[in-house]
């Protein structure tokens, strides 16, 4: 007979999460003097959410009234088909479908039904990166995987393009062995292809200066010193998961939601630059680009036309 953390385990399996760990709820201690003196140096931008609950981004006991365990999930968003025009703005892989925000609530619920029928309620809370919880620190103390240069979760076998969701629960369940060792070594290739130069150090990040800030977080205009530097992306950017020499191991993903359609793979540059309201509403309708707005999107294919 299973115990609670082989059923829970075993449940996220089948849902199609790849990776599950688990960690004892806690207070990140060496996490909390890093994340103040981040926000204190402004490398969030204009991320101003970031600056709001901080005690809670450092204890999920304050999500959870009694937790006791976080248990990590990863989700594999790899896609092997890419954009087809070779001169189309790019967007990040993880909104080339549906938003996985959406898809990967609704299997955290899923799981926690199938929890909750066979011990009982309890409370639990699944998340995936819709509250404040440091899904990395998490990541790394339930064996995922070692925090990249890039900031990134990267696992060994998978490399890093993957989703991570949570589930903080007031259940005892134990706890796996945390990741310890950092595999990155002597490779600087992500600090050194970044073209805005926004990993500062191995580990360090000024997202304001993160093309995927100033594409989908940025709301004012984008600095004149960033032209020419944004690689043709309008929406995220994958450039330092691409060159890392551990995504030699991403796989194609098999989740049939997160398969890009035809007409969003066929779009010419043209077709970029011409969009219309209507055409966006359809295309990205339930993608996560909808986040940007239309008025968002064509500011960045604008931006990348002119400066570019």
């Amino acid at each position: 007979m299973l115990g609670i953390k082989e059923n829970l385990r075993q449940w996220a399996l089948e849902l199609g999460f790849q990776d599950v760990g688990f960690a004892q709820a806690g207070f990140l201690s060496e996490e909390a003097p890093l994340l103040e003196n981040w926000l204190k140096q402004g490398y969030h931008g204009q991320m101003k959410y970031m600056e709001n609950w901080f005690d809670k981004r450092l204890d999920p006991r304050l999500l959870v009234d009694g937790a006791k365990t976080v248990m990590v999930m990863t989700y594999n968003y790899h896609q092997e088909e890419k954009q087809r025009c070779s001169n189309a703005p790019k967007i990040s892989q993880y909104a080339y479908s549906l938003d996985y925000h959406d898809v990967i609530r609704d299997k955290l619920n899923l799981l926690l039904n199938n929890a909750r029928e066979k011990y009982g309620d309890f409370q639990a809370r699944g998340f995936v990166d819709s509250a404040p919880v440091l899904e990395n620190a998490w990541a790394k103390r339930a064996g995922i995987g070692w925090i990249g240069k890039h900031t990134l979760i990267i696992n060994k076998r998978k490399g890093s393009f993957f989703f991570l969701a949570s589930i903080v629960m007031d259940l005892k369940v134990e706890e796996d062995p945390p990741f310890k060792t950092d595999h990155c070594g002597t490779c600087t290739r992500c600090i050194d292809f970044c073209p805005t130069e926004a990993i500062l150090a191995p580990g360090l990040l000024d997202a304001s200066k993160c093309i995927s800030y100033l594409t989908i977080e940025l709301k004012d205009a984008i600095p004149d010193s960033f032209k020419g530097k944004t690689d043709g992306w309008v929406f995220g950017c994958d450039i330092c998961q691409e060159v890392c020499p551990w995504n030699r191991f991403s796989i194609t993903n098999h989740e049939p939601a997160f398969k890009p359609s035809e007409e969003f793979l066929n779009m010419t540059q043209r077709d970029w630059e011409e969009m219309t309201q209507e055409t966006f509403s359809r295309v990205f309708r339930k993608s996560a680009v909808k986040r940007t707005k239309y008025a968002g999107l064509m500011r960045n294919i604008k931006f990348l036309k002119e400066n570019d």
